[in-house]
């Protein structure tokens, strides 16, 4: 992960995780009120902070998985190589991303159990432009890594 990416990240779970303090905080205050109201809504967004908590550490989870699949990959040369073709303004062609995922789902498909065949085939899914399916198939090969490891 480059270095400013992954500064950018912590600052961003830095600014979220104040704002969870402050929901938070208030949650407190309307469950100090003493009213039915302010009881229920207090209790309701108590909830938040935890459902946000839960979700951050969902997704550095996920991160740091992915850069030791990644390194993995790198170790023993097999870590996709992105040389798609691009527009002058660096957006992948997606007609190439379409022709090229053929390969990578072909793989998932015959080698199921295999993270690393799961981890092409999400960056297959993000240069073809599909971000909710390559991160599904991100999710699927870091555990699939987690059970092999």
């Amino acid at each position: 992960m480059k270095r400013s990416s992954l500064l950018g990240a912590v600052a961003l779970t830095a600014l979220l995780a104040i704002y969870v303090v402050v929901v938070a905080v208030r949650g407190v205050a309307l469950l100090g009120t003493g009213e039915p109201v302010g009881i229920v809504l207090g209790a309701a967004v108590l909830v938040l902070p935890f459902v946000v908590v839960w979700l951050i550490a969902r997704e550095w989870r996920l991160a740091v998985e992915v850069q030791r699949m990644a390194d993995e990959l790198a170790v023993a040369g097999a870590l996709p190589v992105d040389d798609l073709p691009r527009s002058p303004s660096g957006r992948i062609d997606r007609g190439a991303a379409r022709a090229a995922f053929a390969g990578p789902r072909a793989d998932a498909e015959a080698n199921p159990d295999s993270w690393a065949a799961w981890y092409r085939l999400a960056f297959a899914y993000d240069a073809a432009g599909d971000r909710r399916r390559a991160r599904a198939a991100l999710r699927r090969a870091a555990a699939l890594h987690r059970a092999d490891t």
